[in-house]
Parts: structure tokens; C-alpha cells; sequence
């Protein structure tokens, strides 16, 4: 039980074990709630669904020295099982498609091809708007539900060309669009694809980031795709880092199409949106790092906006603290609460999980409580963090084409190793770029991919 004065000191809290509590928010305004999106009605779960969303806090090691300061990690995860969950959440949907004049032919043939093919996979209780920018922005359709589609394929074969490229407003269109129509009981979401710089309008990265991070504090996510050898992957990356989207490379156009494809189906198995994580720390436990995300600081306090949560899907979350030295004894050091809008239910729910650790005298003790999936995870950190300073010493031409060879061939083999097939795979492109001659675009390209996909922590369970 809690000893009175030293709420943290504990010998009833088993570590592993999820504290759970749902919470329900009264305020929440239902705006246009499409058909099957919620029953207002429904009775609060005192508990998600058995087989909802799961956090765990895990400990680097499980024992810690008692007479002595010591570092370590914690690793949070957030996971979803593959099992059913029921209709999925409609979809509020915005294509937000670049027309400049190096889109002409073939690439905004393909792109016409692949806003058809959204077309025909949405549902009539879906919404979807579409917008262009060149010089000007063009609203081509405005929010409306996907009911006539052949409608709608007519407003997107009559995109053409323009000349500049105007990507800020083009957003700022976009997200008016999503917002005419937005709500809760919708997954509010941008795709944004360009093939170039920003050359009119607002271009500076930091305006254009922080007009996605506005929108992503609006719930309203934006996915990024680029698109050939000239668009700014710096930028891209960017834009999906800050509002929790996710970032596509598209060499070829003939692409496109299976690039929007996954990017849809990967929307449509959506179970959690607007996760956001708080970590509460001890007065003996003090932050040194957070590996991925945007992270605000409190006194005590760690605040984290991660990424939606697909069936089958994992989330990570990984920080390095230092303990401070205890009388001998089991102790909360953390404590993991996540809040989320569960899209099964249309309820705001809310999981905590503590992280528990034994100060012991007897620091023999020590090694027996590692904790092998927490190291796997900091050895990914690790690579994420070489990755990039390889990358930038690509950019920078710090690194010669055999040294970044050599140095990717590293990353690639733990990566393997440590379970991350995918990720392995894109480095593996890279390598071959780079063996065939490209020094710098295709491989900084893809690379920025890997490490966005290694900061947001999120694969296959």
C-alpha cells in the first residue's frame, strides 16, 4: 500500500501491470455526425474493450542501485490488436495536389488516376474535397460526400497546369476545406503532393510548419508526398513531423497511385486519433531525453502528440532518465497517462500505466533486471540518430560515397537485426542509389523517410 507522505513508495503496484481509466468528454460538440458515427446515448465503459487499446510503461532495468544517482530508459507503448473493431470512422478527406508547370503530362495523369481511385474506394458517409495550387489556388470540389462519384472524377479530369508553385495557401485552402465539415465522429485528414519548391506565396519552412502544427492542434492531420527529384524532403518531412502525417517518396508517377492507395486503406484501419501521452516523473526522477516527437517540458511533467493508431499497430515512445539514489525499496519513478479519441466507441478515453522500479543494496542485483526489449529499442534510437548525421554528412559532402556506403551498411544490418524490416529495406534502397551514381537525391530522399518513420515509433505489432 501507498505509504503515508511518499505517494510513489509502493510494494502493492506489480510492474506490468495497466492502471486503466476511462474518461468521457461532456463537452465535446458533435457537428455533423455522419450515419452509424456514435450512439450519444451509449453507457460509459467503466474499461475499454478487452481487446482495445493497450499502454505499458516499461523500465530499462528493473533494479536500480540504492546508494548511488544511475541512468536509464523508459519505453512506453501504446498497441492495438489486429482483431475486428467494427465499422471503421468515415473519413473527411482533402487531396491537396500541386499543378505547377513541371506537373504537366504524365505526373498529373497518374494523379488524376489516383484521386479516381480514391474516389472509388471512399464510402457515400466519407467526405472529400479537392484543391490545386500553382499560382492560384483552386478549390476543383468542395466538401461534399462521396455519393456521385462519376461527378466527382468529371471536377478532377479538368485539373491543368499552372506555372508556380504556391504550397502555404494551397494547405490553408485544404484546411478550410476539412474544417467546413469537421467533427469528432470524422478522421480528419490532408494529403498534400508536390513536386517542387515553394516559389510564390509564403516559403520559408518554419511559416509552413507551424500552419501544420495549427491544424494538427485542430485534429486535422496532413500526410505528405513528394514527388520526383526537385521537392524539399526537409520541407516534407516537416510538414508530416508537425502534424503527425506520414511522408511518402514517389520516384516514379506511375507510383502515385499505389502510394495514395496505402495511404487510404492505412486511414481506414484507424482505431485511436489525437493520442496524446503524458509522462509524470517522481521528484527523485529527472528527464535527460526524449528520442522522438515534439516533446514539451513541464517541472515534472513530459508531454507527447503521437500518431494515429491502426489495427495491428505499434506505438513507442522512448525517454533516458536519471534516478536519483532511495533507501532500498520498490518505487514508481514514472508514470505513463494517455488520452485518445477511441473511434469504436466516439468516447475520449484515458489509459495510465506505471513504471516501477527496486532500489537495492545489493547491486549484484543489477544486471539480472535488464530488460531486453528496452535495449532493442535504444539501439533503433541509436541508429535513427546515426542515420542522421550520415545523412547530413551526405548533404554537406563531409562523407565520401564509400564512408556513407560503409555507414548505411551499419545502420541497415541493426536495423535487421533489431526486427525493423522495413526500415532495413529503405536503407537498402538508399545504398543502391547511391552505388548507381545518386550522391544525394534519391538516397536523401528515402532516408528521410526512414528516420520519420523511426522517430514516430509506429510498425506492425
Amino acid at each position: 500500500m501507498l505509504s503515508p507522505g511518499d505517494d510513489d513508495r509502493t510494494q502493492a503496484i506489480t510492474p506490468g501491470i495497466d492502471q486503466t481509466q476511462v474518461v468521457s468528454d461532456p463537452n465535446r460538440t458533435q457537428y455533423a455526425p455522419p450515419p452509424q458515427a456514435g450512439d450519444a446515448d451509449r453507457t460509459h465503459y467503466a474499461a475499454p474493450p478487452a481487446q482495445g487499446v493497450q499502454l505499458h510503461c516499461l523500465v530499462e532495468n528493473a533494479y536500480a542501485p540504492a546508494v548511488r544517482n544511475t541512468r536509464s530508459h523508459l519505453l512506453v507503448q501504446v498497441q492495438a490488436p489486429e482483431t475486428a473493431y467494427g465499422r471503421r470512422l468515415p473519413i473527411n478527406l482533402c487531396l491537396c495536389i500541386d499543378r505547377s508547370g513541371s506537373m504537366e503530362g504524365e505526373p498529373l495523369d497518374y494523379v488524376k488516376r489516383a484521386c479516381a481511385h480514391v474516389v472509388d474506394l471512399l464510402d457515400p458517409n466519407d467526405v472529400l474535397s479537392v484543391v490545386t495550387f500553382a499560382e492560384e489556388i483552386e478549390v476543383v470540389m468542395p466538401a461534399r460526400r462521396v455519393v456521385n462519384r462519376e461527378l466527382i472524377k468529371q471536377h478532377i479530369l479538368r485539373i491543368d497546369t499552372g506555372n508556380t508553385t504556391n504550397l502555404y495557401d494551397g494547405i490553408l485552402v485544404a484546411g478550410r476545406q476539412v474544417a467546413s465539415v469537421q467533427s469528432p465522429a470524422y478522421l480528419n485528414r490532408i494529403l498534400v503532393l508536390t513536386d517542387g519548391e515553394p516559389t510564390t506565396g509564403i516559403k520559408d519552412f518554419q511559416s509552413i510548419v507551424g500552419q501544420v502544427a495549427e491544424l494538427k492542434s485542430r485534429g486535422i492531420t496532413v500526410t505528405a508526398l513528394g514527388f520526383g527529384p526537385d521537392y524539399n524532403e526537409e520541407l516534407m518531412a516537416g510538414i508530416a513531423r508537425r502534424s503527425g502525417g506520414n511522408y511518402y517518396f514517389i520516384s516514379r508517377p506511375e507510383l502515385i497511385p499505389e502510394v495514395f492507395r496505402k495511404e487510404l486503406e492505412t486511414l481506414m484501419t484507424v482505431v485511436a486519433k489525437n493520442l496524446r501521452l503524458r509522462l509524470n516523473l517522481t521528484r527523485w526522477t529527472q528527464m535527460r531525453q526524449v528520442y522522438a516527437g515534439q516533446p514539451a517540458f513541464g517541472p515534472r511533467t513530459v508531454d507527447l502528440s503521437l500518431v494515429d493508431l491502426e489495427r495491428g499497430a505499434l506505438i513507442t515512445a522512448l525517454a533516458e532518465v536519471e534516478l536519483q539514489r532511495r533507501p532500498a525499496g520498490v518505487y514508481r519513478v514514472a508514470q505513463a497517462v494517455l488520452s485518445y479519441d477511441d473511434v469504436t466507441t466516439g468516447r475520449t478515453q484515458q489509459l495510465t500505466a506505471d513504471a516501477v522500479v527496486e532500489f537495492v543494496t545489493d547491486e549484484s542485483r543489477v544486471p539480472a533486471g535488464i530488460n531486453p526489449v528496452v535495449l532493442r529499442e535504444v539501439e533503433v534510437a541509436q541508429a535513427s540518430r546515426h542515420l542522421e548525421r550520415t545523412v547530413m554528412g551526405m548533404r554537406t559532402q563531409a562523407l565520401s560515397t564509400g564512408a556513407a556506403i560503409a555507414e548505411l551498411e551499419r545502420t541497415q544490418a541493426l536495423l535487421a537485426a533489431q526486427g525493423r524490416i522495413d526500415q532495413a529495406q529503405e536503407v537498402t534502397q538508399a545504398i543502391a542509389a547511391i552505388r548507381q551514381g545518386d550522391t544525394s537525391t534519391e538516397a536523401e530522399k528515402t532516408l528521410m523517410g526512414t528516420i520519420l518513420d523511426l522517430e514516430q515509433g509506429k510498425r506492425k505489432a
